[in-house]
């Protein structure tokens, strides 16, 4: 098992290496669902229409497109600490007005560049698995909300269905890594996502974990037959 500061340092490295690749591969293995996924997750935050809002693990920004998008005056803060991610998204971002309201920022998810009780919404996706120390980043998103303050995580999860199940494992684990390996030239990035998704903790134990950090109202959403998850909790 990798020690936190080991895993920081392979995850920034296998991102830095596939970061100009990274949108093209998640739209192409994806089939455009995240696009559907993204979209799911930040209509969750219709309530709160000014104010503004965290996009935490942000890569190359499609979070926190969609984010100013929905939403015609929100200002997010885009916190990544893979500054190559951040550049790529940086250097993507359509040329309107959505480029002044997207603030990017190098920095660690466990320690978050922020003051305590400044945003309305944190929004994670895909990069709570990401985390050398997931328990001290939920706690920093605690901190960083307002209260009231609503997280969102988007993250994967490992289907049950029986028979989407075993298809999924076989999509995820062997054809995934070869057609991402070939695009992307850097295969161990993508055996990386299909081993943390494994690894990763049971929807109740992450639930469970939020809780701990001071969330309440924690529920979780499944999309897409489970394959992807949205949890949510309230400040």
């Amino acid at each position: 098992m990798q020690q936190p500061e080991e895993k920081k340092k392979f995850v920034q490295e296998k991102f830095s290496s596939i970061s100009g690749k990274y949108d093209l591969l998640n739209s192409l293995l994806s089939m455009q669902i995240d696009r559907y996924w993204r979209w799911k997750t930040t209509r969750l935050l219709q309530e709160f229409s000014t104010g503004p809002v965290l996009d935490l693990c942000a890569g190359t920004l499609p979070l926190s497109l969609e984010l100013t998008r929905q939403v015609k005056k929100r200002r997010v803060l885009a916190v990544d600490f893979c500054e190559d991610m951040l550049r790529a998204g940086v250097n993507a971002l359509p040329r309107d007005e959505r480029r002044e309201r997207i603030f990017p920022v190098c920095g660690d998810g466990e320690v978050i560049p922020a003051p305590g009780n400044t945003f309305w919404g944190c929004t994670v996706a895909f990069g709570v698995r990401n985390l050398a120390r997931t328990q001290q980043g939920l706690c920093e998103m605690h901190r960083i909300l307002k209260p009231s303050g609503k997280l969102l995580i988007l993250e994967f999860s490992r289907p049950t269905n029986i028979v989407i199940k075993p298809l999924y494992s076989f999509y995820l684990n062997k054809v995934l890594p070869g057609v991402a390996g070939l695009v992307s030239g850097d295969k161990e990035a993508y055996e990386y996502l299909a081993s943390s998704i494994a690894a990763f903790y049971e929807p109740e134990e992450l639930l469970s974990m939020m809780r701990e950090a001071g969330f309440s109202a924690v529920e979780r959403r499944p999309l897409t037959f489970g394959i992807v998850s949205i949890y949510i909790g309230i400040k």
